[in-house]
């Protein structure tokens, strides 16, 4: 039941933001997207919370990791037979497209820390065609944190039995800014939703390049 209920809100967020999006979407600044709240007549936006995990090289990866960088994020497992080969694909080619820009940062989290070791990751990332952690972060850490981590990201996250290899998690891809607030997401095994992505990435670098 709290599975069912978790999804049931966590599509509703997504339903919410989708909405946002399809209003301001086409305004020259990407819309900030979650709840907000005025806390003493400032609009206060959802973030991102502070989060400690390592990564492929035995690093530790925590907000500090990607200030004053925008970065993109997903959830998957390394031995997932359904959309984890398609959102990683997808992923690579953001990956690619920035390659030679030091302010985009990737983090892709294991949702299967027992068998995703550091060293498994490790693996993972060179197989794919990734050699610097310091850009692409393959991270793992305790299960529960990040299960609910994926909740901040508008994005699910959660082991089910019925589910190939028994875990369900979402297809999004989602980009985070330099406050730690997401801006947009797209759907990972999509990559018609992929390209509209990174004509997002490119106008929310053009934020801070003009503020």
């Amino acid at each position: 039941m709290r599975q069912i209920l978790t999804t049931l809100l966590i599509s509703c967020l997504l339903a919410a933001c989708n909405l946002d999006y399809n209003k301001k979407g086409k305004d020259d600044k990407l819309p900030i997207l979650g709840e907000k709240v005025e806390v003493a007549g400032q609009i206060v936006y959802h973030t991102i919370p502070d989060f400690e995990f390592i990564n492929q090289d035995s690093q530790l990866v925590n907000n500090q990791t990607f200030a004053d960088k925008i970065y993109i994020s997903d959830f998957f497992f390394t031995h997932c037979p359904t959309i984890c080969p398609k959102m990683t694909k997808q992923m690579k080619r953001i990956y690619d497209q920035y390659a030679n820009n030091p302010d985009v940062a990737f983090i892709s989290h294991s949702i299967d820390p027992k068998r995703d070791t550091i060293g498994r990751l490790q693996w993972y990332a060179q197989s794919i065609g990734v050699t610097d952690a310091s850009r692409w972060h393959f991270v793992t850490g305790d299960k529960d944190e990040i299960y609910s981590i994926a909740n901040d990201y508008f994005s699910i996250a959660l082991e089910d039995k019925e589910a190939p290899e028994g875990f369900d998690h979402s297809g999004k891809i989602i980009l985070v800014d330099k406050e730690r607030r997401v801006r947009s997401f797209a759907d990972g095994t999509n990559e018609k939703e992929v390209d509209r992505l990174m004509k997002d990435i490119d106008k929310l670098l053009a934020e801070y390049v003009f503020q």
